[in-house]
């Protein structure tokens, strides 16, 4: 007993390993991003731009460990809305923020039919492919932004699960022509067509509220019966 309580101990006394220093790499990377930002300013200038957004969005989310998976999935798992709660802030601010820029193209004289450029319609290859990609970024542990962020930490598992993004990708893509043929007769919906601009927002703000609240309700019910 004394022997093996002498190995417990000495076991747990060991010296933790030395984490190396990332300074060198942080300086290293930083050049090379300004190596790239001055390359991309020689054939556009706004390609810079899309650059520094890139490089401060990654930071983001990788300091916020934001992730499209976990908000889904939390409520589930842990009960934690944090990150669902996080997400439908995300989404409010992205409504206003595509609003105010439709709108705009719209009293600059474009027609308001173009506005609905990139809705969707709700059809088969909508629901199924929202099944199979819910039950795909589970699985791996990782959407398509939480993959990336993941893929430059190291992860091997999510370098398998962004190889299989671009191929599922581009044979989507491929197969488009025939998944079109189900959206001929889907609907699309386009809140300003139906409640106006301002309705429009108002309308989508009024359901991130209820939602917001209804994440809370469900934290407070699961964290409290864990407890």
């Amino acid at each position: 007993m004394e022997n093996n309580n002498s190995s417990l101990s000495g076991r747990a006394r060991a010296p933790r390993k030395p984490k190396k220093s990332q300074i060198p790499y942080a300086i290293l990377v930083t050049i090379l991003i300004l190596g790239l930002g001055l390359y991309l300013s020689s054939l556009g200038a706004k390609l810079p731009a899309y650059l520094i957004f890139g490089v401060a969005f990654g930071y983001v989310l990788q300091r916020s460990r934001f992730c499209f998976t976990a908000a889904l999935r939390d409520p589930w798992i842990t009960g934690s809305t944090s990150l669902t709660r996080a997400a439908l802030i995300a989404f409010g601010l992205a409504a206003i923020g595509f609003t105010a820029i439709k709108y705009n193209s719209v009293l600059s004289g474009a027609d308001q039919t173009l506005a609905m450029e990139g809705v969707a319609p709700i059809g088969l290859p909508l629901m199924l492919g929202g099944v199979l990609f819910g039950i795909g970024m589970v699985i791996s542990g990782g959407c398509a932004s939480g993959t990336l962020m993941r893929v430059g930490e190291g992860f091997t598992m999510q370098v398998l699960s962004l190889a299989f993004f671009v191929i599922g990708s581009l044979w989507g893509a491929h197969d488009m022509t025939f998944w079109n043929r189900f959206n001929e007769n889907a609907p699309k919906i386009f809140l300003p067509d139906i409640f106006g601009w301002f309705g429009g927002v108002v309308v989508q703000a009024g359901i991130i509220v209820l939602l917001y609240i209804a994440a809370l309700k469900w934290q407070e019910k699961k964290m409290g019966s864990m407890e």
